[in-house]
């Protein structure tokens, strides 16, 4: 797949989220603020979250597409997964807050139960952000887009955070009907469970991310593929040294190999030029080699 389509289908899918992300933002903060649910209002606030999310992701899928310079000779590929660091902390700062508004709630004075309207929102948004993460995550498989895959799991967050709330408004919903007053309080417990698993996800993503942007290389049995496509390269004695590393959706290759000393410099630069596009042709996710030639 070359890079404008590629492009082209992650902005679509970007489009998509940010059109249903203000869609359910809007509809949950309504219905929060009507049926007297705080958890629907809070994940109204996680959803308008979203929004800025996939701004973010669609701005970096766009910059990483951008051809080579001679400011970037490398291209723009890092700019997904710093789009992707800002989500994660989008991530992180969202599920403090949630965490932070239920726990106020043991504060205060015993809250009340949410009507069904608030019943009713969150089955609809579960089903709506599930159907978005399948969408994005299968997607961002296939066109190898680290930005739009973590945007994926942003969605499945938001998922859970509403099952979260699901299980709080039902459960208070049955306190009121059996007249149990604990468990008008399971809208903030639930919320602090989802809030800590959106921080931690949040962090795994921002981890992984910041590996890519510190350039860590690839691990040797990620590597090991690599070198057996190099040794089957005619003229290649041996693979003295290959370093990959991960630059945005693609793999940067740094080797060295060791030919025939008796070889003269043309030919000699030949077999660098085959393991270039061995390496770029059987394996799509590299998209640059730099070969240095040692004489054995």
């Amino acid at each position: 797949m070359d890079q404008s389509q590629r492009n082209r289908q992650a902005q679509v899918a970007s489009w998509v989220g940010i059109i249903a992300n203000v869609i359910l933002a809007i509809l949950k903060g309504i219905a929060g603020w009507i049926s007297g649910s705080r958890a629907l209002v809070a994940d109204a606030a996680h959803s308008a979250s979203d929004v800025v999310s996939s701004v973010a992701v669609l701005a970096g899928v766009s910059i990483a597409n951008k051809p080579p310079d001679d400011e970037h000779p490398y291209g723009h590929g890092k700019a997904e997964n710093i789009a992707t660091i800002i989500v994660s902390m989008l991530l992180i700062l969202v599920g403090f807050e949630i965490a932070w508004s239920s726990i106020k709630v043991f504060w205060g004075d015993t809250p009340t139960s949410p009507t069904g309207l608030a019943l009713i929102v969150t089955v609809i948004a579960i089903a709506a952000k599930e159907a978005l993460f399948q969408y994005k995550n299968r997607l961002g498989k296939r066109i190898n887009s680290p930005a739009l895959i973590a945007d994926s799991w942003h969605h499945r967050s938001d998922a859970l955070s509403s099952f979260g709330v699901l299980l709080g408004v039902g459960g208070a919903m049955i306190g009121k009907v059996m007249g149990i007053e604990g468990l008008l309080y399971m809208d903030p417990i639930a919320g602090i469970v989802v809030a800590l698993f959106i921080i931690g996800l949040g962090y795994k993503m921002a981890r992984e991310s910041f590996d890519t942007v510190l350039e860590n290389v690839l691990g040797e049995e990620e590597s090991r593929r690599f070198i057996r496509t190099v040794e089957g390269v005619p003229g290649v004695v041996k693979v003295d040294k290959l370093l990959a590393r991960v630059h945005g959706a693609y793999v940067i290759v740094d080797l060295k190999i060791s030919v025939d000393a008796r070889l003269d410099v043309e030919k000699a630069h030949l077999i660098s030029k085959k393991v270039k596009n061995k390496l770029i042709t059987d394996h799509e996710e590299v998209n640059n080699v730099l070969v240095h030639i040692n004489p054995y």
